[in-house]
Protein backbone atom coordinates (compact mmCIF):
# COMPACT_ATOMS: atom_id res chain seq x y z
CA UNK A 1 0.00 0.00 0.00
CA UNK A 2 1.17 3.63 -0.62
CA UNK A 3 -0.35 7.30 -0.81
CA UNK A 4 0.03 9.24 -3.46
CA UNK A 5 -0.69 12.68 -4.27
CA UNK A 6 -3.90 13.49 -5.52
CA UNK A 7 -2.49 14.38 -9.11
CA UNK A 8 -5.33 15.36 -11.81
CA UNK A 9 -5.37 11.46 -13.06
CA UNK A 10 -7.30 10.55 -9.62
CA UNK A 11 -9.59 13.54 -9.62
CA UNK A 12 -12.87 11.52 -11.41
CA UNK A 13 -11.59 8.91 -9.30
CA UNK A 14 -12.28 10.55 -6.12
CA UNK A 15 -15.47 12.10 -8.03
CA UNK A 16 -16.91 8.77 -8.61
CA UNK A 17 -15.81 7.05 -5.03
CA UNK A 18 -17.63 10.09 -3.87
CA UNK A 19 -20.82 9.66 -5.42
CA UNK A 20 -21.03 6.24 -5.19
CA UNK A 21 -24.39 5.15 -3.11
CA UNK A 22 -22.70 2.59 -1.32
CA UNK A 23 -20.70 5.30 0.27
CA UNK A 24 -22.85 8.24 -0.06
CA UNK A 25 -24.53 7.73 3.59
CA UNK A 26 -21.20 8.18 5.75
CA UNK A 27 -20.99 11.15 4.68
CA UNK A 28 -21.83 14.15 6.46
CA UNK A 29 -23.22 16.33 3.03
CA UNK A 30 -24.85 13.95 0.79
CA UNK A 31 -24.57 15.64 -2.62
CA UNK A 32 -24.24 14.89 -6.33
CA UNK A 33 -21.14 16.20 -7.06
CA UNK A 34 -20.72 16.98 -10.90
CA UNK A 35 -17.34 16.81 -12.93
CA UNK A 36 -17.35 20.88 -13.49
CA UNK A 37 -17.78 20.79 -9.49
CA UNK A 38 -15.02 18.27 -8.87
CA UNK A 39 -12.58 20.13 -11.55
CA UNK A 40 -13.19 23.17 -9.25
CA UNK A 41 -13.04 22.16 -6.28
CA UNK A 42 -10.01 20.11 -6.75
CA UNK A 43 -7.78 22.94 -8.56
CA UNK A 44 -8.63 24.43 -4.77
CA UNK A 45 -7.68 21.57 -3.26
CA UNK A 46 -6.33 19.23 -4.52
CA UNK A 47 -2.85 19.60 -2.53
CA UNK A 48 -4.17 18.68 0.34
CA UNK A 49 -5.46 15.11 -0.59
CA UNK A 50 -3.55 11.82 -1.02
CA UNK A 51 -5.05 8.65 -2.95
CA UNK A 52 -4.32 4.93 -1.59
CA UNK A 53 -3.33 2.67 -4.45
CA UNK A 54 -3.01 -1.32 -3.37
CA UNK A 55 -0.74 -3.04 -6.15
CA UNK A 56 -1.06 0.07 -8.27
CA UNK A 57 -4.60 0.55 -8.16
CA UNK A 58 -7.04 3.50 -6.35
CA UNK A 59 -8.45 2.29 -3.35
CA UNK A 60 -9.71 5.20 -1.73
CA UNK A 61 -8.86 8.92 -1.05
CA UNK A 62 -7.79 11.13 1.99
CA UNK A 63 -7.58 14.54 2.54
CA UNK A 64 -7.97 17.65 5.47
CA UNK A 65 -8.96 20.96 5.00
CA UNK A 66 -8.70 23.15 7.91
CA UNK A 67 -7.83 20.33 9.73
CA UNK A 68 -11.02 18.73 9.27
CA UNK A 69 -9.90 14.88 7.85
CA UNK A 70 -12.08 13.73 5.14
CA UNK A 71 -11.66 9.81 4.13
CA UNK A 72 -13.16 7.50 1.62
CA UNK A 73 -12.51 4.19 1.01
CA UNK A 74 -13.53 1.78 -2.01
CA UNK A 75 -16.56 -0.87 -1.23
CA UNK A 76 -14.47 -3.53 -2.70
CA UNK A 77 -10.98 -2.70 -0.19
CA UNK A 78 -13.04 -1.93 3.10
CA UNK A 79 -11.95 -3.85 5.38
CA UNK A 80 -8.64 -4.26 4.29
CA UNK A 81 -6.73 -2.11 6.24
CA UNK A 82 -7.07 0.66 3.94
CA UNK A 83 -8.80 2.99 5.87
CA UNK A 84 -6.17 2.64 8.79
CA UNK A 85 -3.98 3.19 6.60
CA UNK A 86 -4.86 6.60 5.00
CA UNK A 87 -5.38 7.86 8.29
CA UNK A 88 -2.46 6.87 10.17
CA UNK A 89 -0.42 8.36 7.30
CA UNK A 90 -2.11 11.67 6.51
CA UNK A 91 -1.24 12.22 10.81
CA UNK A 92 2.02 12.41 9.98
CA UNK A 93 1.45 15.06 7.65
CA UNK A 94 -0.91 16.97 9.69
CA UNK A 95 -0.77 15.78 13.18
CA UNK A 96 -3.27 18.07 14.58
CA UNK A 97 -6.16 16.95 12.43
CA UNK A 98 -9.54 15.83 13.94
CA UNK A 99 -12.59 13.66 12.03
CA UNK A 100 -16.48 14.87 12.22
CA UNK A 101 -18.40 11.69 12.24
CA UNK A 102 -21.47 11.01 11.73
CA UNK A 103 -22.70 9.44 15.26
CA UNK A 104 -24.70 6.90 13.22
CA UNK A 105 -21.62 6.35 10.92
CA UNK A 106 -20.31 2.84 13.31
CA UNK A 107 -17.76 2.05 10.67
CA UNK A 108 -16.53 5.21 10.77
CA UNK A 109 -16.33 5.87 14.10
CA UNK A 110 -14.74 2.28 14.68
CA UNK A 111 -12.16 3.47 11.89
CA UNK A 112 -10.83 6.58 14.04
CA UNK A 113 -11.05 4.71 17.33
CA UNK A 114 -8.33 2.16 16.28
CA UNK A 115 -5.89 4.90 14.73
CA UNK A 116 -6.48 5.72 18.24
CA UNK A 117 -9.12 9.36 18.22
CA UNK A 118 -11.43 9.85 21.19
CA UNK A 119 -15.19 11.28 21.16
CA UNK A 120 -14.44 15.21 21.91
CA UNK A 121 -18.17 16.53 21.53
CA UNK A 122 -21.39 15.87 19.67
CA UNK A 123 -22.52 18.92 17.55
CA UNK A 124 -25.94 18.72 16.55
CA UNK A 125 -27.87 20.07 13.62
CA UNK A 126 -31.39 19.68 11.93
CA UNK A 127 -32.22 18.25 8.80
Amino acid sequence: MELVECNKEFWEFVRLLRNDERVQSGFIKSIHITEEMQKEYMSKYSEYYRIALVDGVPAGYVGVIEDDIRVCTDPFFQGKGVGKFMINEIMKEYPTAYAKVKVDNEASLRLFRTCGFRKKFYILTKD
